[in-house]
């Protein structure tokens, strides 16, 4: 096997199912290869039936995710992926419970995200996510410590986000990109340099969104990480995105944390 292609990349997916494999195709859409055999190798665990995140978060649910994630990192290993990805925000709260019981590198959608916002410049981020994302003060943390300033929804536009999130786009009906858009808009007239979707369900609507205002698609950032560290080159990303994902080293960090 080509030493360049010998990572294989262990994909913690089915928190939605929808996000776990637009990531798929992200990672061979995005990948420069003239090849089969250039693609990245990976390795999806889609367990669907994770407790919800953020119903635990915020105490609506007894039932813990976390050691459902844990078994299935532990099975992606054990299968030979030697780097894992969670394309969740909101799992990411539980990102320490499961980066404990890896052996191997997990790279932070939240700390990546942040960290590209820091590459293009970006002063003040609004952020668009679940309420779980929301009340664990993620990225709130993590863009505060890189000296951003985070704006967030108020309680009336959260609620609209997350019927956006849960009544329309996991419950499989058409959601109403205009009402995303006006939480959006509102974050923008606070002064936001860019609007973080923060949620990757909210990414399945990126090509929806307008390109004349500056969305930064979390499931995006991840991607270009993950291609990245599996020793691999990035194609057709915007160009920001390339030159970042082009400064990373393909060694990354065992346990990023945030």
């Amino acid at each position: 096997m080509d030493s360049m292609n010998s990572h294989i990349l262990g994909i913690l997916g089915g928190l939605g199912p929808m996000s776990g494999i637009r990531f798929c195709e992200m990672l061979t859409d995005h990948t420069l290869a003239a090849t089969d055999q250039e693609h990245i190798n990976f390795l999806l665990s889609s367990r669907a039936d994770t407790p919800d995140r953020t119903a635990f978060i915020l105490g609506k649910s007894k039932e813990n995710p976390s050691p459902v994630m844990q078994t299935e990192v532990k099975r992606l290993i054990a299968a030979g992926a030697d780097r894992i990805v969670i394309p969740c925000n909101t799992a990411h709260y539980f990102y320490r419970e499961i980066a404990k019981v890896s052996s191997v590198p997990v790279l932070n959608i939240i700390d990546r995200t942040a960290d590209f916002c820091a590459f293009c410049g970006m002063r003040r981020i609004g952020v668009l996510a679940t309420e779980g994302t929301a009340a664990s003060g993620a990225y709130r943390s993590i863009l505060e410590s890189r000296g951003m300033e985070y704006l967030s929804p108020t309680k009336e536009e959260q609620a609209t986000v997350t019927h956006i999130i849960y009544g329309e786009i996991k419950s499989g009906m058409p959601p109403h990109i205009d009402r995303l858009l006006a939480v959006a808009d509102s974050l923008f007239a606070k002064g936001a340099d860019t609007v973080i979707l923060g949620c990757t369900e909210l990414s399945l609507l990126k090509p929806m969104l307008p390109t004349d205002r500056s969305f930064t698609d979390s499931l995006e950032v991840l991607a270009a990480c993950a291609i990245r560290s599996c020793g691999r080159e990035t194609v057709g990303f915007d160009p920001s995105l390339t030159r970042f994902a082009a400064t990373l080293s393909h060694k990354i960090e065992i346990h990023s944390m945030m």
